[in-house]
């Protein structure tokens, strides 16, 4: 079949697609009045988004047949997501941040103590869901299609400085921090660059969110979430 809905861009935009709009139904005022705890509406959107990947799992070709990588490169994955998490939390300057802090998810009960059922889910999206699916957007689909409208047909190391940046300046617009999300798509996309293997990307991604869920929950600096 070659439907729209089939089409190659389709299963790397749905996940991500669902998660946003998830995360944009959270502010609604349609919960006011509710007796709804809308933090937990992050396990719907990590659910969903994982619904949609394990759905289109064949078709993402990046990630079944993708290259063996040497270890070194794993190892620049390790250095590189630790390298973003030390950026995102130190480049939280006022010029870098768009509008102002807020702590859209605080994991705390009515006496301030943590509920490890949310902190567990908010961790395990941020660091198992997210990194695929932005990786799967942001890197495979939308920096190689804007040098190639075939995006699958281009061998990662072929991606323009061009695109790199473009790529990595949107998806660095997308979070709050935009500075350091820049840093980080142009360092994610390098990555992908280097390596031609998506995994490498979703590694270092993965590494540091994961980093930086554990140092929101040890610090309290819930503007991070």
């Amino acid at each position: 079949m070659t439907s729209w809905f089939l089409a190659p861009a389709w299963p790397r935009v749905l996940p991500f697609a669902l998660f946003l709009l998830l995360l944009a139904a959270r502010g609604l005022p349609v919960w006011d009045g509710l007796s709804i705890d809308t933090r937990w509406l992050y396990a719907l959107q990590a659910g969903l988004a994982l619904a949609a990947l394990i759905a289109y799992r064949r078709q993402y070709s990046e990630l079944n047949a993708a290259r063996r990588s040497e270890a070194s490169i794993w190892l620049l994955a390790l250095v590189a997501g630790l390298a973003v998490f030390g950026l995102w939390i130190g480049l939280d300057w006022d010029f870098a941040t768009i509008g102002e802090p807020q702590a859209a998810f605080v994991p705390l009960d009515q006496n301030g103590e943590l509920l490890w059922s949310l902190v567990i889910v908010r961790i395990a999206g941020a660091a198992l869901v997210v990194p695929v699916i932005e990786e799967l957007f942001w890197r495979s689909l939308l920096m190689r299609w804007l040098d190639h409208r075939d995006f699958l047909a281009l061998d990662p190391a072929r991606v323009s400085a061009r695109a790199l940046l473009l790529s990595a300046f949107v998806f660095g617009i997308e979070h709050p921090q935009w500075l350091a999300g820049l840093i980080a798509g142009l360092v994610y996309g390098e990555l992908y660059r280097r390596s031609g293997n998506l995994w490498v990307p979703i590694a270092a991604h993965a590494l540091t969110n994961l980093l930086l869920g554990i140092w929101v929950v040890a610090t309290g600096a819930w503007h991070y979430w």
